[in-house]
């Protein structure tokens, strides 16, 4: 369940981390800081309303999208097309933080299809 920082902004916990929301009100876009945790990982995912592009501001993951794998540490980006299959792992000691704009028709977290996962949330 999400819930807002001390400026208001919507804030989510995850088992693999955190977001905050830094523009959420737009019609055309949504903005997110992503933190994942040293070890974790996302549910290995796709969108059918939106693509992604991530810019990697502190430490060192690995992302796979369409099953191709890539190392990646600040100043790094990646695109993500609507429909492609994505994840980010968290390598190393520190977490993995990255700035995600997201552009399409919904942003919801209705848009997750998860594929696989590990904390039992695919399917």
């Amino acid at each position: 369940m999400s819930d807002v920082d001390e400026r208001g902004r919507e804030r989510d916990e995850r088992p693999w981390g955190s977001y905050v929301v830094l523009e959420g009100e737009a019609a055309d876009h949504k903005v997110k800081r992503i933190v994942v945790a040293p070890g974790q990982r996302l549910s290995y995912q796709r969108h059918r309303q939106r693509a992604e592009h991530w810019f990697v501001v502190a430490g060192s993951g690995r992302v796979t999208i369409d099953d191709e794998v890539r190392i990646v540490g600040p100043g790094d980006s990646v695109d993500i097309a609507v429909g492609q299959a994505h994840r980010v792992e968290a390598r190393g000691p520190d977490p993995v933080v990255f700035i995600e704009v997201q552009t399409g028709t919904s942003f919801g977290e209705d848009d997750i299809e998860r594929l696989s996962d590990d904390y039992g949330r695919a399917g």
